[in-house]
């Protein structure tokens, strides 16, 4: 067969993502303190877009606040079917937006491009919070000890070792780094290094500068007693590994003593610090703000989006008399496309707010009893469960749920902490990976510290409980939780 080129013509769709788009996508899955900065770098970047004064109540548009039902209707028809059609018909929008007469839409422009909040600015001088009302940052340890150093007193060449050795320790105060290296890398005395070392192990909080958890309890018995011939000091430099495992018969024998005298060491040692720089700050103090608040009243659970501190945007009026007066083709073709812009992020924002509440809604209707009764309720639910139930896709629902935190009156979580995995239970209902930890949880807090419960025997507690549970699934339970195994959570007295 002879080879040649030929030419076909072929006509097919496709999904094209446009920078429109993108920064639609974006808008839906960035978290809230991200939201308003990208609001502020948009007011910034695009002078068509600017934040509107105070409307008046015939004006005001009503909060999206409703009772969450439970027959899955959606206000307003805000679902468009699936991810395919909520794409194709944004990038049916935005070619529309370029066919717009802005003239005409200048005309008879109303100010109601806005998102439903207040901002900064609306707020009279007298509402303000007072100065005494302002969380001072703390400092952090890096900050801490160079400021002991400075007071103290210390020449040149220490202080560039010191500055080496303090920022190579992590959060918690233990160094990762040789003295060797830093000497090496410095090009500094091996001996000078060490005495620099020293000098900051000195240093308040006790046991800073360790590169060992040993190290760190040594530092901090010596600091406190003066002296390291202690049964708590020769325990912290040799036992550990037995102290862990609560072998005080073992550490008895090894250390020549009673075993009472071990426990009462152990006692001590306990009260020491193992993260001496847990209590400094790493920089400014952040809060978690709930997206969506869901409120009791009565029977019914009613949302309500949290849109304060987004500020109310608007296309600029100013620019109405620009476009219609001017005749200089380039200046018309900058505003235009600058109000393009400024309206699609306004669209943006608003379907974003539109989705987050659709999202929520459907939550509040699988997980009612949860609302209702607490942790131990909570039922399994996956992304294709609330993509169905909203007709979006899941992708729509994963973005709509990232950074994104609910205030319910069983506290404040992420979105996505309502779905979780299941498990099956012995009478073949699904039970929420989520309320067998809580069980686990309760379990391992309501035990005698002397006879601490086995992961083996919690697995049985459970099955009783009608939730089928190996014994290596508690002990992946109990690790995620941050809870000790039976041997190391034995208390002795």
């Amino acid at each position: 067969m002879a080879l040649e080129t030929r030419l076909y013509q072929k006509l097919s769709q496709q999904l094209v993502m446009t920078p429109q788009l993108r920064q639609a996508i974006k808008i839906l899955q960035v978290s809230r303190a991200e939201l308003e900065t990208l609001i502020d770098e948009e007011l910034t970047q695009n002078p068509m877009l600017e934040e509107g004064a105070e409307v008046s109540e015939q004006e005001e548009r009503p909060r999206t606040e409703e009772p969450a039902t439970t027959d899955g209707s959606d206000p307003d028809s805000w679902n468009s079917g699936s991810e395919e059609r909520d794409t194709t018909a944004e990038v049916s929008s935005n070619q529309q937006l370029d066919g717009i007469d802005w003239k005409e839409y200048l005309d008879n422009y109303r100010n109601d491009w806005h998102s439903a909040s207040a901002t900064a600015a609306d707020y009279d001088e007298d509402k303000r919070p007072s100065l005494e009302n302002t969380l001072a940052r703390t400092p952090s340890l890096t900050e801490h000890l160079s400021w002991q150093l400075r007071m103290g007193g210390i020449d040149p060449a220490e202080e560039s070792a010191a500055a080496v050795i303090i920022g190579n320790m992590d959060k918690d105060g233990y160094l990762h780094v040789s003295v060797e290296d830093i000497a090496f890398q410095m090009g500094l005395d091996y001996d000078l290094v060490e005495h620099t070392l020293q000098r900051i192990q000195e240093l308040d909080p006790p046991g800073v500068g360790a590169r060992t958890l040993s190290e760190c309890l040594l530092l901090q018995i010596r600091a406190d007693t003066g002296t390291l011939d202690s049964l708590a000091a020769r325990i912290a430099r040799d036992h550990l590994s037995l102290l862990e495992s609560k072998r005080y018969d073992r550490v008895a024998k090894e250390c020549g003593t009673s075993i009472e005298d071990v426990v009462a060491a152990a006692h001590y040692i306990a009260t020491l610090e193992p993260k001496p720089g847990r209590n400094f700050g790493e920089g400014d103090i952040r809060y978690i703000i709930p997206d969506v608040f869901v409120q009791k009243i009565g029977d019914e659970l009613v949302i309500t989006l949290n849109d304060e501190g987004l500020p109310r945007l608007r296309v600029s009026n100013f620019y109405r008399q620009v476009l219609g007066e001017t005749s200089n083709s380039d200046a018309k073709r900058y505003v235009q496309e600058k109000m393009r812009a400024a309206a699609w992020l306004i669209k943006s924002i608003q379907q974003r707010q539109r989705t987050l509440y659709l999202v929520t809604q459907s939550i509040v209707q699988f997980q009612r009893e949860f609302f209702d009764h607490g942790v131990s309720h909570l039922k399994p639910l996956v992304l294709k469960d609330v993509a169905v139930d909203i007709g979006m896709h899941e992708s729509t629902v994963s973005r709509a749920t990232a950074n994104k935190y609910v205030h319910t009156p069983q506290g404040t979580f992420e979105l996505k902490y309502f779905f979780t995995s299941s498990l099956q239970g012995a009478d073949g209902e699904e039970v929420s990976a989520e309320s067998v930890k809580d069980r686990i949880r309760e379990l391992v807090a309501s035990e005698d510290p002397r006879r601490p419960l086995s992961d083996q025997y919690i697995a049985k507690v459970l099955s009783t409980e009608h939730v089928g549970i190996a014994r290596r699934t508690v002990a992946k339970y109990r690790s995620m939780m941050g809870l000790l195994p039976s041997s190391k959570r034995r208390q002795a007295y």
